[in-house]
């Protein structure tokens, strides 16, 4: 991929007009999108973001995607006028995707074209490596441009036609310069030796898929039904693994099949009957419809009696108990050897990661790739007895040979 201008920072910059509302390209038919895929198919790399809701409905309902290509001008696609399926040869192709905190962009894409880029540099990702804690694109803009986006409407009707002029500035500005600012970032990886870096990371990013949402974990996100405990915690965890079936299925938020509350509830009290169903805090006549009051009684039923799933094994929340103090003082190395690198700290290693590797986990993500050059085999000399933490006398620490000479007291 090319790199064109210059990337250091207090360096000239490149800063690009604003976008004018009035000639924006929006595709509403299939001979237009034909032609915005050929055009895409054309390059080694293109732009691309969309905009989406999804407090009304279980997936992300697609509103709005945005493309550029090279030598291009931003175009908005709107998918409630064409079908975006044509964009899979595009994903599918060889070209790399140049995108921003792209996850659910790519949840997005992935659910209207069942597929995801073959390619992605996502400018966030890439961004913590030069020292920024997951910056907004405005962020971005305002580092390598000089320039500040629009502000847009936070709650603005993506799915409202027709779009507004200020609906379509909005849009077109988040892939107007995206290009520009993957040449800046990219030319500043490149000087400090960390591209491959970016790379690997983008792509370990984009592997990981559609975002999971296993029924049998949904009970970890109701932060009540994690104190209970015996059968009360086998039927909340029953029926929370079944509201987000029925959500799914229904394609509807989880909250909107039953609230949080009503989970709790239920699993306390047990209703054995639908008199004793409908007496239960947090339900009401809208939540038990179209025999939900049957499907909750039978999911009741078959959990009573049963054994609840632990969050932890005994063994494995022993050794993290024994770790501990370890994984503390590795973690302020780690935090302040992404200070001195200027790489962002969440990106290097979470206490997680510091965990998984300290344990031995053969997918630590420490034990791979740049993490491992940068942190894990320093930190495997510290735990193999060959490298000692020390304070540097002033307000860090620093990592050096051992020299086995106990301090005496």
């Amino acid at each position: 991929m090319g790199c064109v201008g210059e990337a250091v920072l207090g360096g000239p910059r490149r800063v690009s007009s604003a976008v004018d509302s009035s000639s924006i390209p929006i595709v509403e038919t299939e001979d237009h999108l034909d032609d915005v895929v050929a055009r895409l198919l054309e390059h080694d790399r293109y732009a691309v973001d969309t905009e989406f809701h999804r407090e009304r409905t279980y997936y992300p309902k697609v509103a709005l995607v945005q493309v550029l290509w090279p030598g291009g001008e931003p175009t908005l696609i709107d998918p409630l006028a064409v079908s975006l399926q044509p964009l899979a040869a595009v994903l599918e192709g060889p070209g790399v995707a140049v995108m921003h905190a792209a996850q659910q962009d790519l949840e997005v894409l992935d659910l209207a074209t069942n597929t995801i880029p073959s390619a992605l540099f996502d400018t966030q990702i890439a961004a913590g490596f030069l020292g920024m804690s997951s910056p907004s694109l405005s962020a971005l803009h305002e580092r390598f441009l000089d320039k500040r986006l629009p502000k847009g409407d936070r709650l603005t009707d993506w799915l409202a036609r027709p779009l507004t002029p200020g609906q379509t500035t909005y849009a077109a500005s988040d892939v107007a310069d995206l290009l520009t600012v993957h040449d800046l970032i990219t030319t500043d990886l490149e000087s400090r030796g960390r591209l491959d870096w970016a790379h690997q990371e983008c792509d370990n990013f984009r592997l990981r898929g559609r975002p999971s949402r296993e029924p049998a974990d949904a009970w970890l996100k109701i932060k009540d039904v994690r104190h209970l405990r015996g059968s009360s915690l086998a039927v909340a965890q029953a029926i929370s693994a079944w509201r987000e079936r029925r959500a799914a299925e229904t394609d509807q938020p989880v909250r909107f099949v039953l609230p949080d509350l009503a989970i709790v509830a239920l699993a306390q009290k047990k209703p054995a009957s639908v008199q004793k169903l409908k007496s239960v805090r947090g339900l009401d006549d809208r939540h038990l419809k179209g025999g939900v009051k049957d499907m909750l009684l039978q999911v009741i039923a078959d959990s009573k009696g049963t054994e609840p799933v632990l969050l932890k094994a005994p063994d494995r929340a022993n050794s993290l108990r024994e770790m501990r103090p370890a994984v503390t003082l590795i973690s302020a190395w780690v935090s302040q050897l992404a200070k001195e690198l200027s790489i962002d700290p969440a990106l290097l290693a979470s206490r997680n990661d510091i965990e998984a590797f300290v344990r031995g986990d053969e997918d630590a993500r420490l034990a791979s790739g740049w993490r491992k050059e940068l942190a894990g085999e320093p930190i495997a000399r510290l735990m193999d007895g060959g490298a000692a933490l020390a304070f540097n006398g002033r307000d860090g620490l620093v990592l050096e040979a051992r020299s086995h000479q106990p301090v005496e007291r």
